[in-house]
């Protein structure tokens, strides 16, 4: 069984911390065996990651469109941020990438709205169904039924800052998934929801403070 997280963040996040070998070792205790790496706004990290370890991670980004946040995964470019959410869909389809939804619905986060969620419908390829960090907002059940409705398969993700944020809230396949297979693949998917430690929902901030002082 292979245990995929689609939405973490690396230190080439403003507010994320996972190190290159914060990364190594998950991989390498068998915690998760395939992770997306998905940075606000930027792939570089994620880029040089994959080249150290590997297909196990998969570049990706989260984007800051004009509608609230998405995800491109399998990018081999950077896609812009302050689209509007049609115009960052096609820019990822263009470069072949999928498209996932995180968060959708919140708005203590940037989710994207119940109307822009349906009018990029027909491209969206994966929508989270749960989030590791949706504890204070948790707009799971609702995307959950807006993925039935739509026939669109959902994961959890962990939305990790930080690397105790790994390994609680994950997705399981039946096999190592590629861009061309992760769709079908999980459409016979089991998620996991554990809650993850406190600590690892203040990552955020503490890596913007951080970085404030280092400055």
């Amino acid at each position: 069984m292979i245990r995929i997280d689609l939405h973490t963040h690396s230190t080439g996040s403003p507010d994320g911390g996972i190190r290159l070998e914060d990364y190594r070792q998950i991989l390498s205790d068998k915690t998760l065996d395939v992770i997306a790496i998905t940075d606000h706004d930027s792939i570089e990290t994620a880029v040089g990651i994959q080249k150290e370890l590997g297909e196990q991670i998969i570049v990706g980004e989260e984007i800051s469109t004009k509608d609230g946040e998405l995800i491109g995964l399998y990018l081999t470019n950077t896609v812009p941020a302050g689209l509007s959410a049609q115009e960052t869909v096609a820019v990822i389809k263009a470069q072949g990438g999928l498209v996932c939804v995180p968060h959708p619905f919140e708005t203590v986060r940037k989710g994207i709205t119940q109307e822009t969620l349906d009018s990029i419908e027909r491209n969206v390829d994966i929508i989270e169904v749960h989030n590791g960090r949706a504890v204070f907002q948790n707009k799971g059940p609702q995307a959950a039924t807006w993925a039935r409705i739509q026939n669109i398969v959902g994961v959890a993700s962990s939305d990790a800052h930080g690397s105790r944020g790994l390994g609680t809230t994950y997705t399981t396949l039946n096999e190592v998934p590629t861009k061309e297979t992760l769709v079908e693949l999980l459409q016979t998917a089991r998620l996991t929801t554990k809650r993850p430690p406190l600590l690892s929902l203040l990552y955020p901030k503490l890596h913007r403070l951080r970085a404030k002082i280092n400055k």
